[in-house]
């Protein structure tokens, strides 16, 4: 270490000096001390004050300017030494280095730059000013198409430097972006496929931008999908396989790139890893079993990708993704459902899979997981029955295959998801389906279920769907004893609470639930509507000017309803609802304005 300090003051002496050959000899001394002990040669150069001097080293007619280049690469492998480069002044000139024809200099200057950029905020902004992104962008085009070993190594510097530059900070990632690169990036990786080092590098860089929404246009006018597809098919090892899929589930998650995708046959290849791994109990297997499934059902949730793979029904993928659902592995299993649920998005898919026996094999899944199930699993195999339980046609057919039974049976869980989509299932089920909903009206298990969920106040999803099914019961079955179930469950108050709600469907469903009440069962529910204050509430509705026409409308014939009883009735005549009711004869809605008139009269006529 002693000859490095006297390196360090011959080089102070010949960097003013310029005498070429003695400079080059201590460049060579600095540069063998850091290759034996990069970080304390660091802290020498950097004690030294010496890296100021290097500025005046990287002219383009320096004769030294490669290695001095070399030297600031190595030392910027140090995270202390970043910053100081900056406030040496070394970007500035290193940048304009990039404009020199010689190859050393470029590969240098290269990995003096990235280094300097990695993980350092100074070390980017400092290269933003200087305008570097963009000749090496230049760079990276005109250089794109040379596939010998010099080249390649030069392109994977560069693509290093600019995923340095840019990691994890948004505005340089669309600065890149606005600047072509990825179309670039694409290129690079379809004619360099074979060279591992610079096919790991564009995947990163991949990886990197594609998490920006706005590369997704970009990325989708592209051939990417073909040659990611091209390049995981060659693929063997695990490792290489993971860096793929990372770049893969970003992308996918645009409609365009999914299409691209399927068309490209990475279905097949999925379906493969899966066949591959699904017995298998390594750790690394069982990683690639869930990444691969998992991008599986993402693709599906395109339209067009899914109603591709569907093929009416008959589709290979369809067919093979059906097989997964009685599988003994989790992972499969959930992916089959969730694949089910996706292909359930339109009336015709979900009248085929009806037809052709998908719901029994749910039902049999979910009997599989009603003890210690895995939530997973329950969540996904319910997505799947409720979004299949839309077209009014398979209503009739699921709730004759039993489907209700089996759904009832996870009444006891205690996860909001699958309490959720248990709700959801049911309400899809008895919409227009008398009988049915008359049924699950009177079961009391079932109902006092639904009152305690409609008080989750920390799950507002299970809260809102409780609070619907109590009023889908009374809707569809308008049945008295189902009403009569609801009140000795306790079940009101939370129907004329829902009609407060924000959302104007709920506010509407519970209106004509309690309208239903009022015209069926007005006794038996008259002190729970006291106490709930529905009169209160409905003056409210019927003053307030954002109310809806049909919340209007709704409340009025809810008033004319409780007129039969007579606490209810003296509470209407004690909260003057004629002056309200007047006033909406006017109503720019005929149906309001009508049934305003009604009302009145019938206020009138009671008073």
């Amino acid at each position: 270490m002693d000859s490095l300090s006297d390196t360090l003051k011959k080089l102070k002496i010949t960097a003013v000096d310029r005498t070429e050959d003695s400079l080059e000899g201590c460049l060579d001394c600095l540069l063998q001390a850091l290759a034996q002990n990069n970080t304390e040669t660091s802290e020498k150069i950097q004690a030294s004050g010496i890296l100021q001097l290097f500025a005046s080293l990287l002219t383009p007619q320096s004769s030294c300017k490669a290695k001095v280049a070399n030297i600031i690469a190595e030392v910027a492998k140090n995270e202390f030494m970043r910053i100081p480069c900056v406030d040496a002044g070394l970007i500035s000139p290193l940048v304009q280095l990039l404009n020199s024809k010689d190859q050393e200099v470029l590969l240098q200057t290269g990995r003096a730059l990235g280094n300097i950029c990695y993980d350092s905020h100074e070390g980017r902004s400092a290269v933003d000013q200087a305008g570097g992104a963009q000749i090496v962008i230049d760079h990276l085009r005109s250089l794109c198409s040379l596939t010998d070993p010099a080249n390649e190594k030069l392109l994977t510097v560069f693509c290093g430097m600019l995923m340095n530059y840019s990691n994890e900070n948004d505005s340089l990632q669309a600065q890149l972006i606005n600047m072509g690169v990825i179309p670039t990036l694409v290129k690079l990786l379809g004619i360099h496929c074979q060279n591992a080092a610079l096919t790991e590098m564009c995947l990163v860089a991949f990886g990197n931008l594609a998490e920006l929404e706005s590369s997704k246009e970009q990325f989708a006018s592209t051939n990417i999908a073909e040659e990611l597809v091209k390049l995981f098919k060659k693929q063997i090892e695990h490792d290489k396989r993971e860096m793929i899929f990372e770049v893969l589930a970003p992308l996918a998650e645009n409609d365009a790139i999914k299409l691209q995708l399927v068309e490209a046959g990475l279905v097949e290849c999925l379906l493969e890893i899966v066949q591959q791994k699904v017995d298998s109990d390594k750790e690394d297997d069982i990683t690639e079993l869930k990444t691969g499934s998992d991008l599986m059902v993402l693709l599906l949730l395109g339209d067009e990708s899914m109603q591709k793979l569907f093929e009416g029904g008959k589709g290979s993928v369809f067919q093979r993704v059906l097989s997964w659902i009685p599988s003994n592995n989790h992972q499969l299993q959930l992916a089959g459902a969730l694949a089910i649920a996706n292909f359930a998005r339109n009336d015709g898919n979900c009248i085929h899979m009806v037809d052709n026996g998908i719901v029994e094999k749910l039902m049999d899944l979910l009997d599989r997981h009603v003890e210690d199930g895995n939530v997973t699993v329950q969540h996904a195999a319910l997505s799947a029955l409720r979004n299949l339980a839309i077209p009014v046609i398979n209503k009739a057919k699921m709730l004759s295959a039993g489907v209700t039974e089996t759904v009832l049976k996870f009444l006891k869980s205690e996860m909001p998801p699958v309490q959720f989509k248990l709700l959801g299932t049911l309400r899809m089920l008895i919409d227009a389906q008398a009988e049915a909903a008359e049924q699950l009206g009177k079961n009391v298990k079932l109902v006092e279920r639904l009152v305690e969920w409609c008080e989750a106040k920390d799950h507002a999803g299970v809260m809102g769907e409780s609070n619907r099914l109590l009023s889908a019961l009374i809707r569809h079955s308008k049945s008295k004893d189902v009403i009569k179930t609801i009140v000795q469950s306790g079940g009101i108050k939370h129907l004329v609470t829902m009609a407060t709600s924000e959302h104007v469907i709920m506010q509407n469903e519970a209106l004509v639930a309690l309208a239903l009440i009022a015209a069926l069962e007005l006794g038996t529910a008259e002190k729970d509507l006291e106490s709930a204050k529905l009169v209160q509430i409905l003056h409210r509705l019927l003053a307030d000017e954002r109310s809806a026409p049909e919340i209007k409308y709704n409340s009025m014939v809810l008033i004319c309803a409780l007129m039969g009883s007579e606490s209810l009735h003296k509470e209407v005549q004690d909260l003057a609802f004629l002056d309200v009711v007047s006033k909406l004869r006017s109503h720019e809605n005929k149906s309001v304005a009508q049934q305003a008139s009604l009302t009145e009269q019938r206020l009138t006529v009671e008073s």
